[in-house]
């Protein structure tokens, strides 16, 4: 099988290309920005003519898009989130290679959920922030392209390559500073809020199995259950062995983006967020991935604790 990996030098890009080239079936092809593509190719800025005339030359039976910015204002959100799906669907279409395409969407496109729910794929999006909204415009010109297509919906995925900047990246990295300075009180704010936390090993085994799938339409990847930060905290303290004492900030949720990680000292410099939670989720997500279950054969397999000790372990080796 001969699958065209787009944006495999990302967070979720290594390790899907990872497992997919564990599986002596499939034919690889890396195309993104990054030197190390096998085709260097920037779908923000291509056009779809360019991207088609590769595809002719390839003729995968797949394509999986994990490229896309998780940062920056609402118009760089759109260019690479959704100006560069339409490139690619423009393109498929265009091809007519017939090729399945697996998207990777977020579940920051459902927005803001009940607390104590379960968000399920037929929920209404109302996605709180534009990158919420760049992802779902990403997902209704899939669903509306007329392809052989499926779109995950990837929670709040973790694990070994988290990025520093996201919650629990930020989280590591106060609790290396903490140790590293000898601070036995570690004060932090934003952690009242749930997320259905993901390991990142466990997507990319998802994307594997929605690539050799005939499912279609949206499917939610999760783990399931929503973990307070709080608690999350607290495994990572255990496991890094971290015995001082953990407080909450009392603090709006909007200092998620900057308070959030930041030792006792650096709290004063917290700067707003420009929406009450960076993600526009709210206080609580959580994913009903029973449709992963019944049509991709799929659960997750990683816990939590063992996502935030590869954390932990990337974070320390900074000490």
């Amino acid at each position: 099988m001969r699958v065209l990996l787009i944006g495999a030098n990302g967070y979720l890009g290594r390790f899907v290309a990872e497992r997919l080239l564990a599986d002596p079936a499939v034919q690889l092809t890396a195309l993104g920005r990054g030197d190390d593509a096998d085709v260097r190719f920037d779908l923000a800025t291509g056009s779809p003519g360019a991207l088609t005339r590769f595809l002719g030359a390839v003729h995968p039976g797949v394509v999986i898009n994990c490229a896309g910015a998780t940062r920056g204002g609402a118009r760089e959100l759109t260019r690479h989130n959704t100006v560069a799906v339409a490139t690619v669907c423009e393109a498929l279409r265009r091809s007519g290679c017939g090729a399945r395409l697996v998207q990777i969407g977020c579940g920051a496109e459902y927005g803001p959920s009940q607390p104590g729910s379960s968000t399920a794929e037929d929920a209404v999006p109302r996605p709180g922030g534009p990158y919420g909204v760049s992802k779902l415009a990403a997902t209704e010109l899939v669903l509306g392209s007329g392809l052989d297509a499926v779109v995950l919906r990837v929670f709040s995925p973790c694990g070994p390559g988290t990025p520093a900047g996201s919650p629990l990246g930020r989280l590591a990295e106060a609790m290396r500073r903490a140790m590293q300075s000898g601070d036995g009180e570690l004060k932090l704010a934003g952690l009242g809020v749930q997320r259905d936390f993901v390991d990142v090993r466990d997507v990319a085994r998802a994307v594997h199995a929605a690539s050799l799938s005939a499912a279609q339409g949206v499917i939610n990847i999760g783990s399931g259950r929503a973990v307070r930060l709080r608690d999350a905290a607290g495994t990572l303290a255990r496991v890094a062995g971290y015995g001082g004492a953990l407080h909450e900030l009392d603090a709006p949720p909007g200092a998620l983006r900057g308070g959030l990680g930041h030792p006792r000292a650096e709290t004063e410099h917290t700067s707003p967020a420009a929406f009450p939670y960076p993600d526009g989720c709210g206080s609580w997500q959580q994913a009903d991935v029973r449709t992963a279950r019944d049509r991709l054969g799929w659960r997750p397999r990683i816990n939590l604790e063992e996502s935030l000790a590869d954390i932990w372990m990337e974070a320390a080796c900074r000490i």
